[in-house]
């Protein structure tokens, strides 16, 4: 029994390492802590190699896009817009109107074209599952990348839909990290909230 243990944590040590810096990320961002996109960074690079072996390819392209918005949101938020205590930071905003209906567009889009390729160009199992969690997923890290609260609400659907795909292909370690995920992303949305109120006081 021990041998066996021993052997799955041998086999799956990169999904592993992975799913424990996933959670440090998820974590950070709910701090606002820059250091939140070298962990998705990182994060991001291991899945690359996970999502490729479990015929998730939708996500593993995500995963090269995460790599990308991880460096834009490094830039951004080292930039900072306001200086709270010495510290120049990007403050938390809002939704408006008009970018949530083209976001909702951009992301129908995506979800239609990456359902067409995959279930058309490859050996997907879940196209449209993995489509749909793709599609909101790009859309709900650009808002992270700018401090859109509404980002943490995106989050809680996908991190959730994500959790019953990855327990259906057997990715258990990743299922629990879907699992923080999902819990983490209505703390996160409540915590950002307090901000915003702080700020309107």
């Amino acid at each position: 029994m021990i041998q066996n243990y021993e052997e799955w944590i041998i086999l799956n040590w990169v999904e592993i390492f992975g799913t424990l810096l996933g959670i440090a990320y998820v974590f950070l961002s709910i701090k606002q802590n820059i250091l939140t996109w070298l962990m998705g960074f990182l994060t991001s690079a291991l899945y690359i190699y996970v999502f490729f072996h479990s015929k998730f390819y939708a996500d593993m392209a995500l995963q090269g896009y995460y790599v990308w918005i991880s460096i834009y949101g490094w830039w951004l938020w080292s930039r900072g817009k306001t200086s709270i205590s010495g510290r120049s930071i990007l403050p938390v905003s809002q939704l408006k109107f008009k970018p949530a209906i083209l976001l909702s567009i951009i992301a129908i889009g995506l979800w239609t074209g990456i359902y067409f390729i995959l279930k058309n160009y490859t050996d997907s199992p879940v196209p449209f599952g993995d489509a749909f969690t793709t599609a909101l997923s790009i859309v709900a890290t650009w808002m992270l990348a700018r401090k859109i609260i509404e980002h943490w609400l995106i989050w809680v659907i996908v991190d959730f839909v994500s959790l019953i795909l990855y327990l259906y292909k057997g990715l258990y370690p990743t299922s629990i990290l879907f699992l923080i995920y999902t819990g983490a992303a209505i703390w996160g949305y409540i915590e950002w909230k307090k901000e915003i109120t702080v700020m309107h006081e």
